[in-house]
């Protein structure tokens, strides 16, 4: 119980803004840790779901309401997996080899086209907000899709060989309990997307959570076959880039649902 507890922390450290306490990073401590990774995201639904609520009951605009919106998640997480966007963006854009390409993403500056597609991100993120709060019919597979993405992310890091022996996604590859961790996950994504399914299907739209289903898994396979054939592996990096786009997919699926059904 401890040992989860520890692991419960050092996930909200590293992965969130959420000030808690501090404690060691070492095997025992981080055996569990991105079994949890979920929850921050779970975090960022619940209070998606709140400024939603609130910005209804007191009749804020379209463009108030998105901007918060769209800032919420980056409030929560602190920037870290926009960072691995920014970075993975640059090394794409690179067309160099694969050693140009990881020495890209190890630099701390930034270079020239990160910052131009995480401006792109935002404002894509923005736009589908403001069109979610015009038909919020499908708000629920933004709030399930924050999880999802933070669970394949974690799932990552401890099936696929890191591209590196250094860096954070390293180290928690190395202290994971790698199969536990991956089934624990496994179970985690599985029942927040039977949950995303029966919650439409009540509503008369179920058809449509198929549809994110199978886009989120396209997605999964695709960016596994960019790490591993480009990148030689994972690295923090990439699973913030992953994280990333599969948000923006879960919200890009809500706003083009609630305009076509």
């Amino acid at each position: 119980m401890k040992s989860a507890w520890s692991g419960l922390l050092v996930a909200f450290s590293l992965y969130s803004a959420v000030p808690v306490p501090q404690v060691r990073w070492e095997k025992r401590t981080m055996r569990w840790a991105l079994s949890f990774l979920p929850l921050v995201g779970v975090l960022i639904g619940v209070l998606e779901g709140v400024w939603h609520a609130f910005c209804t009951r007191y009749g804020a605009a379209g463009l108030f309401y998105a901007v918060g919106a769209a800032l919420i998640p980056l409030a929560v997480s602190g920037g870290i997996h926009l960072d691995g966007l920014c970075d993975t963006c640059d090394a794409l854009c690179s067309y160099g080899d694969r050693e140009k390409r990881l020495a890209i993403l190890k630099d701390p500056h930034v270079g020239a086209f990160g910052p131009l597609w995480l401006t792109a991100f935002l404002l894509a993120e923005t736009a589908c907000f403001a069109q979610i709060y015009q038909t919020p019919q499908f708000l629920p597979v933004v709030f399930v899709g924050f999880a999802v993405a933070r669970a394949d992310g974690g799932r990552k890091i401890v099936t696929i060989p890191c591209a590196k022996d250094t860096g954070l996604a390293h180290i928690f590859a190395e202290n994971s309990d790698k199969k536990a961790v991956d089934m624990t996950l496994k179970l985690e994504e599985a029942a927040l997307e039977v949950l995303l399914l029966v919650w439409l299907y009540c509503t008369g739209n179920g058809i449509f959570a198929m549809h994110y289903l199978v886009l989120i898994g396209l997605w999964y396979i695709l960016h596994s076959r960019l790490t591993v054939h480009v990148f030689g592996g994972i690295t923090g990096d990439l699973a913030g880039f992953y994280i990333s786009l599969a948000e923006l997919l879960a919200l890009v699926c809500a706003a083009f649902g609630g305009m076509v059904l």
